[in-house]
């Protein structure tokens, strides 16, 4: 567990931030500015804030008021920026075990081989920084910081310089850390995509704020929240499961609230995955509609409606797990919305992004 309480002014921005980051990959995000890069840096030791405590599993890292500031080398964080920073007269070999160095005394050395198997990079291992492409350099500078055995990886937006082709490449492996290595994670980006598909847990930032933090579904479903994400990228997070793989070429999921049918996924049964429910892809009926070319229709219940400039955000209850709408408010005062009233969800579109180990990536039919 990562306590975090800080205060720390830079000109235009008054940081003021307290969350707790449980096991898993905790998300920070925010718009640029919000003191995200700030945070993670006094996390790392890297700049001393004017007031904070930070502990990390119990051991105090910082603590302003007692003048204790453990320096970075003593924390024991792994540190993967926006670039690789590999050095580039080493080759891969050699920038990973730099970071092997860094582990503690006595650890086990077929942890090399397990990491270079996990992230994929063994034929490049003879290869300089120079040959690699941005999708490698982003994974063998994950393999060096792992490699370190840290108590903490600490993630400043990993993905930002690489074209979406090097996104979806290196998505697969983060997922395997958060899900084969267990090890937690501090995670900055402002890719709602990114912390729909990594995050367990999320921390909202607004100019140095810390607007809300919990579980990734429950935040991303707070309809007070969306216009901090963003009311393109409000939407809601649900659980499935691969139930089968049809002749027609549809790939059949089970979820709380019934069943979900999508193209073809490359992911076998009984292959838990994550549904993100964007609100704007989400239309609401009275009665189940007949007659329409969508497949996905679930039946759900109004749990609270909350109007705001870009119409009425609605949101609903289906199989006990959340799902946000977002409409006009015309059509909410033609249907009669209140809270309690039963609907029909149609689901216009649907991203996947898998939990399993080495599931589909995120697809948008």
């Amino acid at each position: 567990m990562l306590s975090v309480d800080l205060e720390h002014r830079f000109p235009g921005l008054h940081l003021s931030a307290r969350f707790e980051a449980p096991p898993g990959v905790t998300a920070l995000f925010g718009r640029s500015g919000s003191g995200k890069t700030t945070l993670v840096n006094a996390v790392a030791g890297l700049l001393q804030p004017d007031r904070g405590r930070i502990g990390l599993d119990g051991e105090l890292l910082l603590d302003t008021a007692a003048r204790l500031s453990l320096p970075p080398h003593r924390r024991r964080m792994g540190y993967v920026f926006q670039e690789g920073r590999l050095f580039p007269h080493l080759t891969v070999r050699q920038n990973l075990r730099y970071g092997g160095w860094f582990a503690p005394r006595g650890a086990d050395g077929a942890e090399f081989d397990r990491i270079v198997t996990l992230l994929g990079i063994g034929s490049l291992l003879d290869r300089r920084p120079s040959h690699l492409s941005g999708g490698e350099k982003q994974r063998v500078a994950l393999g060096r910081a792992i490699l370190s055995r840290p108590r903490l990886l600490l993630m400043d937006e990993p993905l930002a310089a690489l074209d979406e082709a090097r996104k979806a490449e290196i998505l697969p492996y983060l997922e395997r850390l958060r899900d084969e290595l267990r090890l937690p994670i501090l995670y900055v980006s402002h890719s709602m995509a990114e912390i729909a598909r990594l995050a367990t847990t999320v921390v909202l930032l607004e100019a140095g704020r810390v607007t809300a933090s919990g579980p990734v579904a429950e935040v991303l479903a707070d309809p007070a929240l969306a216009p901090g994400f963003g009311l393109r990228e409000a939407g809601a997070i649900l659980r499935a499961r691969v139930a089968a793989q049809e002749e027609d070429g549809l790939t059949r999921l089970d979820c709380a609230s019934g069943p979900v049918w999508l193209p073809h996924l490359a992911a076998p049964a009984g292959s838990e995955i994550r549904l993100r429910i964007l609100a704007q892809d989400v239309m609401l009926a009275l009665t189940r509609p007949e007659g329409i070319s969508a497949l996905n229709i679930l039946p759900a219940t109004v749990r609270e409606l909350r109007a705001g400039e870009g119409g009425v955000m609605v949101q609903l209850a289906a199989g006990g797990e959340p799902i946000l709408a977002r409409i006009t408010r015309r059509s909410a005062e033609r249907l009669a919305l209140a809270p309690g009233m039963p609907v029909f969800a149609v689901l216009k579109a649907v991203s996947v992004a898998p939990e399993s180990i080495g599931g589909p990536e995120v697809v948008t039919p």
